[in-house]
């Protein structure tokens, strides 16, 4: 008899492999793909599996749009760990997130707003009943985790206002200084049983002028002993203060606090090792860069020397937890296209692929007992669903079955490479036209991903987004996502080659990946687009300056010019790291790679779309580039989306994101339309 295991990773494999393209073909009573359909494709994420193993629990939310609704409405699964049906544990009006199973497997804690209007901590038996709030703070929570006895929740709480500031705030005298009074973050513990007035008592573990978290990576961690807990924090809960991110360790009873890891590199996810001994966490280089490189260290849990572990392929890993004999430590990484896990010896020896390179495993998180791992995968063809497998060796089992998708045709993906301009191996993900017959060249938009340090990976390409590639592929257009250099999955090496050089190495590589997409036979010449979102957006507008062989472009929250960028987002340390110094010390070079200092004599038709409360790129820069193309009489769009962050997050306003790209690119590229209904599949 073959190994279980094997058996269940076949059916995994075969599973990806199908996908709706099995369906397609056997059912002539297709949809089409439109954006209302994209918005039917569920988030799953979250994925936790009960101590035994023997349970999954996972999130899952879906678009709310009904009447003054607009909104994503997020709830928590559970369901058997070997696949059969799973139920909906939590109801209600307000979303319900971070599943985090009790230690002997009876509750669930869960963060939720269903009260008040702040996110406040819940509990409820897995077995049924009603959630029972165990917090009430009046600002928010940001992070929990269980005891290990069970008999008391950690939780990092921002601090509210005070009741001088709410009075302030309610009598309209309640202006701002810039950088102070700011709200700090620290560590509370919840105990679980209520004191005589009937309510869960919350003791403050630390204090100080510090903020517990972190911009990127923070993480606590208890000692297995539930003695102490181990945890990051930074002078200032500011986005840029993440390269001074240190770990120290709170004493539960006392309250002492002492540091752990506090050299010149950003440490942070300290995690205990099964023992108590030893504490691995995760530490930036010297200094720390904006490309994000990490090792994986390990230190005494008493504090001395770290100790680094070998470095992996992107040198980008996020530690997910111990396995049970401490022999080593999971993480998870992006490996060229795919989301990957890892296993990292705890002795220094080479890391080695845990999950198969042909399989996207996001998301992941070890379960209390360290027997199995939660995480969700997808393909391009395959929407996004819960897998659990055992910690010992890979096997993955599906454990959701939540999407109800109609079988909707998608263009087939396939990673593709071209040499650019000085040699450099340059990868992209093609999707081509939903029943592309080679020999027929079709219009081609080119998508450039955020970061820089973005990746496009082989996730499905019918989700959500303001460029909704199913949809494009569904009008007969091909497109192309380029990892141009900067790029997390390729190596240190690679990530940091854009390196004060924005617009140089990066746009050969976009126009080396359209030069080869032409020479492939597939794309039309004279019908090309771009677009781009962030760094995507400073990109297009860059490319836009440079040549005017795209005939349509669209710029989404896009960084402009880095001057006024910088002196207007809250991470004002991020391109003087890029281009080596302030734009005070290194004028020339700031200049020549702002699309805003060649912007003269542009003629692509651009739409701009911005979010209007956008603290990462602020919509002024949106407005510079608006203005000096309508000046010039360049036919141009500009769609400001209120309330709006620095990604589109309102459900009605992303259909009208993705809707104006659909219509913008139709008008200047013309596609042809392709049948209603399509039976073949590639």
């Amino acid at each position: 008899m073959p190994d279980k295991r094997v058996v269940v990773y076949l059916g995994l494999i075969c599973c990806l492999l199908a996908g709706p393209w099995a369906i397609a073909a056997e059912s002539h009573q297709e949809s089409l793909w439109t954006p209302e359909l994209t918005l039917k494709v569920k988030r799953v994420g979250e994925v936790r599996v009960s101590p035994d193993g023997g349970r999954v629990a996972f999130e899952v939310g879906e678009a709310v749009t009904e009447g003054e609704k607009s909104e994503w409405l997020s709830h928590i699964h559970i369901g058997p760990a070997d696949g059969g049906p799973s139920l909906q544990l939590t109801r209600g009006e307000h979303s319900c997130s971070s599943p985090r199973w009790s230690p002997d497997g009876r509750f669930i804690a869960f963060l939720s707003s269903r009260e008040k209007g702040k996110n406040n901590l819940w509990k409820i038996r897995v077995d049924g009943g009603e959630a029972v709030a165990l917090t009430e703070i009046k600002s928010s929570i940001s992070d929990f985790a269980w005891a290990p006895d069970g008999a008391s929740i950690a939780v990092v709480v921002t601090e509210p206002e005070s009741e001088d500031e709410e009075k302030a705030r309610k009598e309209k005298r309640d202006a701002r200084v810039v950088d102070e009074d700011l709200k700090l973050s620290h560590l509370h513990l919840v105990e679980l049983e209520k004191d005589d007035e009937g309510k869960y008592p919350v003791r403050q573990l630390t204090s100080g002028d510090f903020s517990v978290g972190g911009s990127f990576g923070g993480g606590m961690d208890w000692s297995p002993d539930g003695k102490s807990i181990a945890y990051t924090h930074v002078p200032s809960p500011q986005v840029d203060y993440w390269t001074k991110a240190d770990i120290s360790v709170v004493d539960i009873d006392s309250l002492q606090v002492r540091p752990l890891a506090t050299s010149d590199a950003a440490e942070s996810a300290p995690l205990y090792s099964p023992d108590g001994k030893w504490i691995a966490y995760t530490a930036s280089d010297v200094p720390p860069t904006w490309a994000f490189t990490r090792r994986v260290h390990v230190v005494s849990a008493s504090g001395g020397t770290p100790r680094p572990l070998a470095d992996t392929h992107d040198q980008q890993p996020s530690l997910l937890g111990w396995t049970a004999d401490g022999s080593a430590l999971l993480a998870s990484e992006t490996h060229r296209t795919v989301s990957r896990i890892l296993r990292i010896p705890a002795d220094g020896s080479a890391a080695t692929d845990f999950s198969p390179l042909d399989t996207m495993a996001g998301g992941a998180a070890v379960n209390h007992t360290r027997t199995h791992l939660g995480f969700t995968s997808q393909a391009w063809d395959r929407a996004p669903e819960a897998f659990v497998s055992p910690i010992g060796s890979f096997a993955a089992a599906q454990v959701s079955h939540v999407q109800d998708l109609p079988p909707a045709p998608l263009g087939r993906t396939e990673a593709v490479r071209w040499k650019s301009s000085d040699g450099r191996e340059i990868e992209g993900l093609l999707t081509y036209p939903v029943g592309f017959q080679p020999g027929r060249r079709v219009p081609l938009l080119v998508i450039v991903h955020g970061g820089p340090t973005g990746v496009f990976v082989n996730s499905f390409i019918a989700t959500r987004g303001a460029y909704p590639i199913s949809v494009f592929a569904q009008r007969g257009y091909a497109v192309l996502r380029c990892n141009v250099r900067g790029s997390s999955g390729y190596g240190r090496e690679f990530r940091y080659a854009n390196y004060g050089d924005w617009g140089g190495g990066d746009y050969r590589d976009i126009m080396g990946g359209v030069d080869r997409v032409v020479a492939m036979g597939v794309a039309d010449e004279e019908r090309l687009g771009v677009m781009g979102w962030s760094y995507g957006g400073f990109m297009t507008s860059w490319i836009i300056t440079q040549t005017d062989r795209f005939k349509a472009a669209s710029v989404g929250a896009g960084v402009t010019n880095l001057m006024s960028f910088t002196g207007t987002a809250d991470i004002p340390g991020f391109v003087p790291d890029y281009f080596g110094g302030e734009f005070w010390e290194v004028f020339d070079k700031w200049r020549a790679h702002s699309a805003m200092f060649q912007v003269g004599g542009v003629t692509t038709p651009t739409l701009i779309q911005h979010g209007e409360n956008d603290l990462r790129v602020p919509v002024s820069q949106g407005y510079e580039l608006y203005n000096a193309l309508k000046r010039q009489n360049v036919p141009v769009k500009m769609v400001v989306y209120p309330r709006q962050p620095h990604g589109i997050r309102e459900p009605k306003l992303q259909l009208d994101a993705i809707q104006r790209n659909l219509d913008w690119f139709d008008h200047y590229l013309k596609p042809e339309p392709v049948a209603e209904k399509v039976t073949e599949s590639f």
